[in-house]
């Protein structure tokens, strides 16, 4: 049996490899997608003070601190019992929404636009940003670098760090806003409209307009069925704060609807030997391997799935732009893994629409944005929906304050059997026997993956046991010298 590996693979956060075993004929017989990284924040946070964790889990990672100081934050609420003011809940909204666009941003243009807007097989020292800007135009390269920048300004404002930020503690914010400062973020929200209208335009005239790259998204390659998740508010609306975590079939029929704090009802992880990584599973209907389809216990939670999970988009040009896909795609739910670049954009717009939403509520200005905690903490569980998909912090804490547990799922580790599954799928349908290996056919197997915007360093915690290892010691030139495995 011959194996190819594609390692490191390329264009996400963190490491991982994929490894691709052909059978006698040639043919993909199966592909492993392996997380050899281990970081241990669910262990050393134990012992740990709980208003600790905020500031200690936003250092996770450095693309999307955000998202655990929410969640985490959340939790902590949670464990104290206090229920933080309305002008608190809309300040960390306004920030968390700053973020998706930033992010959003980062991944579109960075990390997924190379493929598309260069090409998935333009040689390899392309396929990048510059590529991207030589592709498109040094203006729009500008407005991407604007774009970050003023998601670092916001977070400045009102995190009271430009990077991961830190005023979102139990019991609220640690600092509102006055009204110069609301004045400001509302310029930035209107920026920010107009970026992603302007991205949904870039996405129609380069991908969808393009028949070469329109077979790609609905063909079948990157094809295939599972369940979505997604965090919806009580019309069934798209939320990333705040609401139920609602799971649809792949048929697009609601399994289940329910609080954050019930997750362990409704989900498990499974461990396996080969990777740091673990698989998520709807308890209810079981775990049933890596297979797709309505019998299987594996779930996405993506900006697609999101879509897939929602009634429709709680803004008025995201409704549009939701309304268009799900037109132009044939109707709900969509399965065609590469359109969740598109879905990242319209959320993209949703976030700059809620966060001006929100700005221009008068009580936004209130002074009134913390409930100082008095009890002594216990049991909190918080969650939000990170870029990347649903995301889970839950503490158990002593009688003095310190965490005994922490469990943390990450929207990473909610879609680590749905990526397995994408790039299994990819690879049969491009490696044929006697078919030529190129570097460009390697890299579009990379494209099943990194539609997810998979961050590796927020998914792996901790899990019992050991993981099989290699280590290859080279010359200077790359000839192997030794070679130890466990």
């Amino acid at each position: 049996m011959k194996k190819i590996s594609i390692d490191p693979i390329t264009r996400l956060e963190g490491h991982g490899k994929i490894d691709i075993f052909l059978n006698d004929e040639g043919e993909v017989e199966n592909a492993y997608f392996q997380i050899p990284e281990l970081r241990g924040f669910e262990v050393f946070s134990q012992g740990r003070p709980i208003e600790d964790m905020p500031t200690i889990t936003s250092r996770i990672c450095g693309v999307c601190p955000e998202a655990h100081l929410m969640a985490s934050s959340k939790a902590g609420d949670a464990a104290y019992g206090v229920e933080i003011p309305r002008t608190a809940k809309m300040l960390r909204e306004v920030m968390y929404s700053a973020f998706f666009v930033g992010d959003h941003t980062t991944h579109f243009y960075v990390l997924g636009a190379p493929d598309f807007i260069v090409g998935p097989e333009a040689p390899k020292t392309e396929r990048n940003i510059l590529g991207v800007v030589a592709k498109v135009g040094k203006e729009i390269g500008g407005k991407v670098i604007k774009t970050r920048r003023l998601m670092h300004e916001v977070m400045g404002i009102m995190g009271g760090k430009t990077i991961h930020p830190c005023s979102s503690i139990p019991g609220g914010m640690s600092k509102g806003i006055n009204e110069e400062e609301r004045a400001r973020l509302l310029e930035i929200a209107d920026y920010y409209i107009e970026f992603g209208l302007f991205s949904l335009d870039i996405f129609d005239k380069i991908v969808l307009q393009n028949p070469e790259y329109l077979e790609l998204i609905l063909g079948d390659v990157y094809f295939h069925k599972t369940h979505s998740m997604g965090t919806v508010d009580e019309n069934n609306k798209v939320n990333f704060y705040d609401g139920k975590i609602r799971i649809v079939d792949t048929n697009g029929d609601e399994i289940h609807k329910y609080d954050p704090k019930n997750y362990l009802d409704y989900i498990a992880e499974r461990v396996v030997k080969w990777s740091y990584l673990k698989f998520p599973y709807i308890k209810s209907i079981g775990w049933k391997g890596l297979v797709d389809g309505q019998d299987s216990g594996i779930y996405k939670a993506t900006p697609l799935s999101r879509l897939n999970a929602a009634d429709g988009m709680a803004t008025p040009l995201a409704q549009e732009a939701y309304e268009k896909f799900y037109a132009t795609l044939g109707g709900k739910p969509v399965h065609y893994t590469l359109s969740t670049h598109w879905a990242r954009l319209i959320e993209l717009l949703y976030s700059a629409e809620r966060m001006k939403e929100l700005l221009e509520d008068d009580e936004i200005t209130s002074d009134n944005y913390r409930v100082i905690p008095t009890g002594m903490p216990g049991e909190g569980i918080g969650s939000v929906e990170a870029p990347r998909g649903t995301l889970t912090h839950h503490y158990t804490c002593d009688e003095k304050g310190r965490i005994l547990k922490a469990n943390l799922i990450v929207g990473t580790t909610n879609n680590y059997g749905a990526m397995s599954l994408s790039i299994k799928k990819a690879a049969q349908n491009l490696i044929k026997k006697g078919s030529k290996l190129t570097e460009g056919t390697l890299n579009m197997i990379e494209m099943a993956f990194r539609a997810y915007d998979p961050c590796l360093s927020c998914a792996t915690h901790t899990i019992p046991g050991q993981m099989p290892i290699t280590v290859r010691l080279r010359s200077k030139d790359g000839e192997v010298l030794d070679e130890m495995s466990r």
